[in-house]
């Protein structure tokens, strides 16, 4: 699954923003970097609403919503210093029934700047599967 906008992960990274395995959807770790310059918003609170957004476009690419969410891992840099405005922003973004999750404090990400990661894995079963060859 690469959405619009999200083709540097498959052309730079070499791999899947999302891709479909038994029945469920597993997403690349999403920052909130701006995929025009990857820049990163000053504002912890534009970062993560940015990160969201790229989660939300690999699942509606999928077409699945965030209701298709089962787990998210969110990794954080300073996770007590941002904590209350991630929560704010995820429930923008993540409806019910919640999906699992764990917030793991970490030292600093490949691309420097990113204070947020978000790895999620949606429940995909509903989906037609693809005609075999």
């Amino acid at each position: 699954m690469t959405p619009q906008g999200l083709t540097v992960y498959r052309d730079e990274w070499h791999m899947s923003p999302g891709i479909i395995s038994g029945g469920l959807l597993w997403l690349t770790g999403m920052t909130g970097h701006r995929p025009e310059d990857n820049s990163f918003a000053d504002d912890p609170e534009v970062q993560i609403r940015e990160a969201f957004e790229k989660v939300e476009a690999v699942l509606v690419e999928a077409g699945l919503t965030s209701e298709d969410m089962v787990e998210m891992t969110s990794y954080h840099v300073d996770l007590q210093g941002h904590i209350d405005v991630f929560q704010e922003v995820r429930d923008e973004f993540v409806r019910e029934p919640n999906p699992a999750w764990t917030a793991i404090e970490v030292s600093g990400f490949v691309t420097p700047g990113a204070i947020v990661e978000l790895r999620v894995v949606a429940d995909a079963s509903g989906l037609p599967r693809p005609a075999q060859a």
